[in-house]
């Protein structure tokens, strides 16, 4: 750590405004196409645990669908401090095929074995089926047999979206608000905020949004940011660095919450 990081974690440290306990940080995908942008991912998610923050979301903003495939199985091999998940567009419908990662004590290679005698769909299958260890074999279990469910991501403390935007995530709440009622399982006259966050991806409210390279916000979060506060730097993502980060912790801490008040 440089001097300066050094003088920022000390002023961190001391400050008497709590930090952020859950981080949102907003890129793109022309963030992630520069070299080394995984590995700053990687870095920002270290930085986030180390000073304070109990949750991570990150929101992959895409323009370009047909690079959400390849990003995906990208990210599932990120080398992340803390046990993960990543989720896509198909999972604004409600249902649990995002791929739940556990990183700590985990070993490359280890998919769990099929039994003795296992063909290789029954191989794909339970590859499939099993939560998986290792960043690097989810994206091999994918490709063998399909993302592996998850059926809660509400303790993972990693969270991943990519192309999976704020509208079209509200526009999946509302479709299945209104297919409840329909089923008569929903009273149009009880429906109130709760229930447009339970159907949420993730449905938990950052404290701090950091959006890097000035730009506008994109599609992100657009319900559950409401209340966040937003921090943008002129930094573009291929040059964050730790002092960066500290920066919006600090700025966070300097605040006065109002939350719409």
């Amino acid at each position: 750590m440089g001097l300066y990081d050094a003088y920022l974690a000390v002023r961190h440290r001391l400050h008497e405004g709590e930090p952020p306990e859950h981080v949102a940080i907003v890129i793109t995908e022309r963030d992630l196409l520069v070299d080394g942008a995984f590995d700053t991912l990687a870095e920002a998610l270290g930085w986030a645990l180390e000073y304070g923050a109990e949750r991570v979301t990150v929101s992959v903003s895409v323009l370009d669908e047909s690079v959400v495939p390849t990003l995906t199985r990208e990210l599932r091999r990120l080398d992340a401090p803390a046990e993960f998940v990543v989720r896509g567009p198909e999972d604004a419908d409600g249902s649990d095929t995002g791929t739940r990662i556990e990183t700590d004590g985990a070993e490359a290679g280890s998919v769990p074995d099929a039994p003795a005698g296992a063909d290789a769909s029954e191989e794909a299958e339970i590859s499939a089926g099993t939560e998986v260890r290792g960043a690097a074999d989810v994206a091999d279990a994918a490709d063998a047999g399909g993302a592996t469910g998850v059926a809660d991501a509400a303790d993972v403390p990693i969270r991943i979206t990519v192309g999976l935007g704020g509208k079209a995530e509200f526009a999946a709440a509302v479709r299945e608000i209104a297919n409840d009622v329909d089923a008569g399982a929903l009273d149009p006259a009880s429906i109130g905020a709760d229930d447009v966050a339970d159907r949420l991806v993730f449905p938990e409210e950052p404290d701090l949004v950091i959006k890097t390279g000035a730009e506008r916000l994109s599609d992100f979060a657009i319900w559950q940011s409401v209340y966040a506060e937003l921090y943008f730097t002129d930094v573009n993502w291929r040059d964050f660095r730790k002092r960066d980060y500290l920066r919006a912790v600090l700025d966070f801490q300097d605040r006065q919450r109002r939350f719409g008040r």
